[in-house]
């Protein structure tokens, strides 16, 4: 027992404030409120298959895992991408086996469940119809037409939004001021307005900005007081910019292409800023502003290409 360690003790932050119980839940109050179905399904044990979908670091996988340990069930997790059908399998096997034996439900929550293929799929389905699991998908795309219609119409569909800045700023003054997981043993000087600055940091992503929080701890830490100002926020943020994979990318650059092909200069700014916090070379916004002017601006369409053409070269 000399060598025991607790399991959280060396664990990032966001993992130490995960919540636990649904009451501790922040966001997404148009699923998770007091009238709302699926909190009174939890309430009440009775939780059926769901895939949630939504943007990173905005409680799909959290409250997965809540909604397992309220049902008194066993939580199981795959990540699609590097798990297949025997995988599946092997959970069903032992979810079968722990229904019999414990009288326990089995929660098989799959990350990025659009990346299965259809066979991979419907291995799920005679384990969902018969009860043995319950599927909780989690996926940032939409699964209505990413994912197959058998298993979509055997799950209930819940949209998760992006959180306000109101949302990050309660984690994060829940993790500030608690003892047990948090840094509520420790003396933080931290003004709102730059627990703001955060949260604005951080996209909406709750998971992004308590990992702002601890690199400011960590790089300002002293035992009396632990001050954190906005300079070194925004100079530790730039290290956590918004990362996208390639279909996100290609996603927003075609958001951007259709917000200027329909004279949306407010979408296609912001489609802009957002690509460019993400690391794009600002170089590739400008190339498409040429193709636009020369292939699709029917008025005037030389002084714009001209125009574009100089900005790209200066």
């Amino acid at each position: 027992m000399d060598n025991y360690v607790d399991d959280k003790k060396f664990s990032p932050l966001a993992d130490k404030m995960r919540p636990t119980k649904i009451e501790e839940f922040i966001g997404q109050e148009h699923i998770i409120n007091n009238n709302s179905p699926l909190f009174k399904a939890i309430k009440n044990k009775r939780v059926g298959s769901s895939i949630f979908y939504g943007p990173p670091g905005t409680g799909k996988t959290t409250l997965a895992s809540i909604i397992a340990s309220s049902c008194d069930g066993i939580f199981k997790k795959l990540n699609a991408i590097s798990s297949g059908v025997s995988d599946a399998k092997q959970i069903i096997k032992e979810a079968r086996a722990n229904l019999r034996l414990l009288n326990k439900r089995t929660y098989l929550l799959l990350d990025e469940c659009h990346r299965w293929s259809k066979a991979q799929s419907d291995s799920l389905l005679e384990a969902i119809e018969e009860g043995s699991i319950i599927f909780i998908g989690s996926t940032t795309e939409n699964p209505y037409t990413s994912m197959t219609r058998a298993l979509v119409s055997r799950s209930f569909v819940y949209e998760f939004k992006p959180l306000t800045n109101q949302n990050v700023v309660e984690a994060l003054t829940g993790a500030i001021i608690n003892k047990e997981r948090g840094y509520g043993n420790l003396n933080i000087e931290i003004s709102k307005e730059n627990l703001n600055l955060i949260a604005s940091f951080s996209g909406g992503d709750i998971r992004k900005s308590l990992n702002i929080l601890e690199y400011c701890v960590n790089t300002n830490y002293n035992e009396e007081k632990i001050a954190i100002d906005s300079d070194t926020i925004k100079q530790i943020a730039q290290n956590f910019k918004l990362s996208l994979n390639e279909d996100i990318f290609y996603d927003m650059l075609s958001a951007y292409c259709k917000s200027i092909r329909g004279s949306d200069a407010d979408s296609a700014l912001f489609y802009a800023n957002k690509l460019i916090d993400s690391g794009i070379d600002p170089l590739i916004l400008s190339r498409r502003l040429i193709a636009h002017s020369s292939e699709e601006v029917c008025y005037n369409v030389q002084t714009l290409y001209t125009r574009n053409y100089q900005r790209y070269t200066a």
